[in-house]
């Protein structure tokens, strides 16, 4: 199965038009080992500089947080607790926001998921959160700085979504106010999504 990764300018939009738009994208990752991917069926979007969740709140500039203050359409992957997560960085350069991928529903190499994430897991706890979902499919801090619209890493044409979600993000509780923003997104009744 070969999948096409999306035209650049479809990480052009607004940041929470971006949050939506990627829900049924298929997020895909080629490795020596093979090609992992999963449909998206969660995300959150976090717009920096005002957004005191975000981590370029402020506009906070590290080099951490450096690929956020370019061209959308890339990866943003951090480590957090152990897990590895990644985002696609969204807004115009200088304009650091970034959409999280928070869980996808696996599509291909599923064999090479339960590899990764151990025999024992169900289907649908494999890719449910955002550090599973990287573990799964091979993502990780290397990925940092990739285009999302060239291989290894990429996002492809998915299926179209019907019932979308939205509500507050997840374990931002220190955020103020922004802990209540309704900017996380999620295909409603999908089992895989995290929460």
């Amino acid at each position: 199965m070969f999948f096409q990764p999306i035209a650049v300018s479809f990480f052009e939009q607004p940041t929470l038009v971006l949050a939506r738009s990627l829900l049924g994208m298929l997020l895909v990752k080629v490795t020596e080992v093979g090609v992992t991917s999963g449909w998206i069926v969660e995300t959150e979007a976090y717009i920096g500089p005002g957004d005191r969740a975000a981590h370029s709140f402020g506009n906070r500039r590290t080099p951490r947080t450096e690929v956020m203050f370019g061209p959308p359409g890339f990866a943003y992957t951090y480590v957090m607790h152990t897990h590895c997560l990644v985002n696609v960085v969204s807004g115009e350069p200088g304009h650091p926001e970034a959409v999280l991928i928070r869980a996808v529903e696996p599509c291909t190499g599923i064999d090479q998921m339960y590899e990764r994430r151990g025999k024992d897991k169900k289907l649908k706890k494999l890719t449910n959160g955002p550090g599973k979902l990287t573990k799964a499919l091979g993502i990780d801090r290397e990925d940092y700085g990739r285009p999302f619209f060239e291989r290894p890493l990429y996002i492809s044409e998915g299926k179209q979504v019907e019932n979308i979600a939205a509500g507050p993000r997840i374990g931002i509780e220190n955020s103020g106010e922004a802990k209540d923003y309704p900017w996380r997104f999620w295909v409603k009744d999908n089992p895989y999504v995290s929460k």
